[in-house]
């Protein structure tokens, strides 16, 4: 069948997902009624630790484990705990606040042997050989070294040239960048400056920065101020601190800010809201819980506790912000609600971002207290999610230790005070003593050996192929489609393709909606390879995502992490996170700025070379550019008719999806 011949508007080239941060500007320029919206982040290859802890780390009890840092091959692990022992049938030694051992071996170090009088909150590898040391402790090894101390990292004993100290407030966190230390916590002053809050020292000699003269103040609900998280970007140029403050240098920071460190340290244009009201917990505490940024420094996220609040503040959530955005009133990217449970710590590594804490599901923005809401997904108290969505990849170790816990020990409790990148995993610190299915006393580490990658799933990038088309139970019609043209249909048998609705295509395989008796809605999503134009048997997409009622979509689409798609009855496009490993559906739908469209009347859409193409209650074929990053996404006004509805052909079914074979 001949069909109508279409041309891309967007300067004579087709615009592609995987570089549409590059042409967004571009294509706002060519089409001047339409407004830059967010760019939305696409996926990127991921490497995840292995989900089962090594067996070689030691374990220590009471307390809490809060910071890791390593110096050739020990590891040196602070917090409040009180006693350590090197595996499970060993007899306890006390060992106060901080300690160390080999990380090949797990052997405990027994030079290594620092007095402290009070609990660590955070460690770094200083230069010149140095271990610092913060935490809320007034002497050090016998000698008076208030929150603040570097120790040598072959003994423990004091470097008596390092000056810094934090005078009548702990040091909370630290961050270090160059030979620029960053401080954080609830101290007033530092080495007899007054300093609140925050401060910058020499790394090498623990001396004050002078230029550095940022204050984070006026505590929530009138309490004391403090900053309770920090992180530097890697490029040394950004900071950002989250913490009970309200006030920083006189501007409104309600417990987050951003600080330009590029020249002279300076409060960035940039808040937001979403801190401001009251959650559902005690309105004193930091719902600011842990920051920290990812990739080349371009985004962070936050780890957040507070208790409800969904949808008007960022509560027991995770978020992700974009850097560069500048101006009050700024929204997460995205925003992963866990149903009213705290996050307590977030680290990203190899384009992972892992969070840990007192939480029990991810995806759940609706529910309270708990409980499990449409598209929860079951994650106890550590989870991995990747960055351009915030949706959980399969990896799931839970937080428990099953039958291998000793008589006496924690299988569960409030808080992972710590994740920590080291160069052979990741370790992490906590206030019980299980995980992953096994004994870990209050520390251990995931290893990056027996973990994997995760490769983004997309559509096909051909710019032609085959469009597929539902014409009867177990067949489909296969057209040729150039991008321009569409080709003469054949008729191919698809037994393992009945009871199908919307489809969508990947580079290897098919989603479908499928009919399925017995099912909380009667459909689900179910998914076949691909591969030589041969449906196969299909399995259904995930058991967390059988609240969605896929049999009421009409069309659909995947693009980068997002599932398009439009509803029966509704005039709109929406979306979906979707994601791939692990087949998980996002529990919030989003509607998309469109004009010049009526979506109620699409039966079928495809996604190809950065257009929709999609049939219609008309039973017409059209195609229109897709454009994520403009506002509007789509504009009707340039759609073009492929085909018209024939006796060989009437496209208007949801049964409609895009592949090369």
């Amino acid at each position: 069948m001949a069909g109508l011949s279409f041309r891309r508007r967007i300067m004579g080239r087709p615009v592609h997902a995987a570089v549409i941060c590059s042409v967004a500007v571009v294509a706002a320029m060519v089409v001047p009624s339409a407004a830059v919206a967010t760019v939305p982040p696409v996926p990127e290859t991921q490497i995840l630790v292995s989900s089962d802890p090594v067996d070689e780390t030691p374990h220590a009890r009471d307390g809490e484990v809060r910071a890791f840092a390593q110096i050739g091959s020990m590891v040196y692990v602070g917090g409040s705990f009180t006693e350590i022992r090197q595996d499970p049938t060993a007899a306890w030694v006390s060992q106060r606040y901080l300690f160390g051992y080999d990380k090949t071996t797990g052997v405990i170090s027994t030079t290594f042997l620092p007095v402290l009088d009070g609990a660590v909150s955070s460690l770094v590898a200083g230069p010149n050989d140095t271990l610092i040391v913060g935490g809320a402790f007034r002497n050090a090894n016998g000698a008076s070294r208030k929150n603040l101390v570097a120790l040598d990292p072959s003994t423990g004993a004091t470097v008596e040239g390092w000056v810094g100290r934090s005078d009548g407030g702990n040091v909370r966190d630290m961050a270090l960048h160059g030979d620029w230390l960053y401080l954080a916590g609830a101290f007033n002053w530092v080495n007899g400056t007054s300093h609140a809050g925050l401060a910058r020292l020499h790394a090498s000699t623990g001396a004050i920065d002078p230029t550095f003269a940022i204050n984070a103040t006026v505590g929530r609900s009138g309490t004391s101020s403090y900053v309770w998280t920090i992180d530097v970007s890697p490029d040394g140029e950004t900071l950002i601190a989250g913490g009970n403050f309200t006030d920083v240098n006189g501007l409104s920071r309600n417990q987050i800010a951003l600080l330009d460190l590029s020249g002279t340290p300076s409060v960035l244009d940039w808040s937001t809201e979403k801190f401001v009201a009251p959650c559902g917990g005690q309105p004193a505490f930091s719902y600011l819980q842990a920051v920290r940024f990812g990739g080349d420094g371009s985004w962070f996220v936050v780890g957040t506790n507070g208790g409800s609040g969904w949808p008007a503040a960022y509560c027991d959530a995770l978020v992700r912000f974009e850097t560069a955005a500048r101006g009050d009133g700024q929204l997460g990217t995205w925003v992963n609600y866990t149903g009213r449970d705290t996050i307590t710590s977030v680290e990203v590594a190899d384009n992972v971002i892992y969070l840990g804490g007192h939480f029990r599901w991810l995806n759940n923005p609706t529910a309270h207290r708990g409980g499990a809401g449409d598209g929860a997904i079951d994650r106890l108290g550590i989870a991995a999610v990747t960055p351009a969505t915030g949706m959980p990849v399969n990896w799931n170790p839970r937080r428990s230790g099953g039958s291998s816990l000793p008589p006496g020990t924690s299988p569960w409790d409030s808080s992972v005070p710590v994740l920590w990148r080291g160069d052979d995993g990741l370790y992490f610190g906590h206030n019980s003593d299980g995980m992953g299915g096994e004994y870990h006393g209050r520390l251990g580490m995931f290893p990056r050996s027996g973990g994997r990658t995760i490769t983004p799933k997309n559509p096909p990038t051909a710019t032609s192929g085959n469009l597929y088309l539902g014409i009867g139970e177990g067949e489909l019609a296969r057209v040729p489609f150039d991008g321009t043209m569409i080709g003469s249909p054949t008729t191919v048998s698809q037994p393992n393709y009945t009871g199908a609705g919307a489809t969508w295509g990947l580079s290897d395989r098919i989603y479908w909606a499928h009919t399925v008796a017995g099912t909380p809605t009667g459909s689900r999503i179910d998914i076949s390879m691909f591969n030589g134009g041969t449906v196969g048997a299909p399995w259904e997409a995930s058991g967390y995502n059988d609240w969605f009622d896929a049999g009421d979509l009409t069309g659909a689409l995947f693009l980068d992490g997002r599932l398009y798609y439009t509803r029966s009855g509704a005039d709109a496009l929406y979306y979906r996170y979707f994601e791939t490993d692990g087949n998980y559906l996002g529990a919030t739908e989003f509607t998309l700025p469109t004009t010049g469209v009526d979506w109620s009347t699409v039966r079928g859409m495809a996604w190809v070379d950065g257009t929709i193409v999609y049939g219609s209650t008309d039973g017409n074929l059209r195609v229109v550019p897709f454009r994520p990053a403009v506002d509007p996404v789509v504009d009707g006004a340039e759609s073009v008719l492929l085909a018209m509805a024939s006796t060989e052909l009437t496209w208007s079914t949801p049964q409609l999806f895009f592949a090369v074979q």
